[in-house]
């Protein structure tokens, strides 16, 4: 069973239920006022009639005194007296039964319906005293069969309307469950069309409100749908990236392999080749597994308080000789910085950033490095005045394997994973990484990083 159907049968049968409660409740109340009003009218032609009975000295009523009286329509009255004749009656003639025979042998005022003859009837039963005692007993009756027909009507037609209620609520329980529902069954159609055409692209139409739970629901699918676009679209730029990269150094040891086969011997500048590209794999294949470990929460890092200005010291001294007589690589500012985190992985963040614009830097250029505290952080600055990051590029460099080819050129073997472990280091210390660019003025990136012990910021 749908649950389209579902909800309109529940939603049918609370409707159908509470009109049932609802026609029960009307119906005890319409019966009670109209037997409220019979009571009433027995009980003041009751009344009338007691007000009319004429006792004499010996205890007999007077029938003439009763001979006047006539009741209303459908009002019937007989009077016994203590003997257990019939005095009086209305409608006369013959010898009726009692209306409540059970009611001549007690006394006090008593109302009760009984079935008399073919009808039902209300009796109220009244002791008749004088002076002297008790002197016999009034019965009052009114025939129920105005009562008995409305409460029939009046069943027929709140079951009626409990069943046409129930119809309807139906129909549009149907209707406006479906319109409801439409998202959903959208979602179902696009996610049967991803699982068989393999497509993340489709998104699922928006019908409704967009603030209600099946429209917060939908839009949620369509953020996961988009999410796993993305990174689907990652796995496969991965996939193809790391092919590329391993190519070229697989293409260079197996050529200068073949060379050494064909002559015979070993070439010692083959080797020195074939080595520096085994060096390149063994480096991508550490920034990848640095990298696997870091984003599945495996990658342990030890902390304590470590002297930035030592760090960015001892890293300047390795990129020195990197640079050479190419670029010139120069300490700009450099202050005493202390901060909380692992000294290894923060050195590896210099190294990194200064090597990216050694790598990116023409020959003849300037790289500046910087360190200081501002605004209660310490700010570690490496600017270079190379080509430059175009605005297209410049959201996407850190991300694994990306290169500005079109504006930076390589210069040396980096495999665009530098900047991505940059990024992930700085942000598991509770920093920040900026980067500034403009073609053909330079590229300039900013390091921030909470101070240890932390220092309030000079207002």
């Amino acid at each position: 069973m749908s649950l389209r159907l579902r909800l309109t049968l529940l939603y049918s049968v609370l409707l159908g239920g509470l009109l049932l409660l609802m026609g029960t409740l009307i119906y005890g109340i319409v019966s009670a006022v109209l037997l409220a009003q019979v009571d009433d009218t027995l009980a003041q032609t009751s009344g009338q009639i007691v007000e009319h009975i004429r006792v004499n000295l010996s205890d007999q009523v007077d029938t003439r005194s009763l001979s006047y009286f006539f009741p209303d329509e459908n009002v019937v009255f007989q009077f016994w007296n203590v003997r257990g004749a019939l005095v009086a009656s209305r409608p006369g003639g013959g010898q009726p039964a009692p209306l409540d025979s059970e009611a001549l042998s007690r006394k006090g005022n008593e109302f009760k319906t009984i079935t008399y003859l073919s009808g039902r009837l209300r009796v109220l039963s009244t002791q008749v005293v004088s002076k002297n005692g008790w002197v016999g007993t009034l019965q009052v009756g009114q025939s129920m069969a105005l009562i008995d027909y409305t409460q029939r009507v009046l069943w027929l037609v709140l079951l009626v309307v409990a069943l046409l209620g129930s119809l309807v609520s139906a129909a549009l329980a149907w209707v406006m469950t479906g319109r409801a529902l439409a998202p959903l069954q959208a979602a179902i159609r696009v996610a049967t069309r991803l699982t068989h055409a393999d497509d993340l692209q489709h998104r699922i139409p928006f019908i409704g409100r967009q603030k209600d739970e099946v429209g917060l629901l939908i839009n949620s699918f369509n953020q996961t749908l988009e999410r796993l676009e993305q990174l689907f679209n990652a796995q496969r730029r991965f996939m193809a990236d790391i092919s590329h990269e391993l190519r070229t150094p697989l293409t260079v040891i197996k050529g200068n392999v073949g060379l050494m086969q064909r002559m015979g011997r070993t070439d010692a500048e083959s080797l020195e080749s074939i080595n520096a590209e085994v060096d390149r794999l063994a480096r991508m294949v550490g920034d990848l597994l640095f990298l696997a470990q870091a984003e599945s929460g495996n990658l342990q890092m030890e902390t304590a308080p470590v002297d930035l200005d030592s760090v960015l010291t001892d890293a300047f001294s390795q990129m020195k000789l990197v640079a050479g007589e190419r670029v010139e690589l120069r300490l700009a500012e450099l202050e005493q910085v202390q901060v909380l985190g692992d000294r290894d992985r923060l050195k590896q963040v210099v190294l990194n950033l200064i090597g990216n614009a050694l790598q990116y830097t023409p020959p003849g250029g300037m790289v500046a490095v910087s360190l200081r505290q501002y605004g209660g952080r310490g700010q570690l600055i490496v600017s270079d005045n190379g080509p430059g990051i175009s605005s297209e590029d410049l959201p996407h460099i850190f991300e694994r394997f990306y290169r500005a080819e079109k504006s930076r050129k390589r210069n040396g073997g980096g495999f665009g994973l530098g900047l991505s472990i940059a990024y992930w280091i700085v942000s598991s210390h509770n920093g920040q990484i900026d980067v500034t660019s403009r073609e053909g003025r330079g590229t300039t990136f900013m390091v921030w990083l909470p101070l240890y012990p932390p220092k309030p910021v000079e207002g």
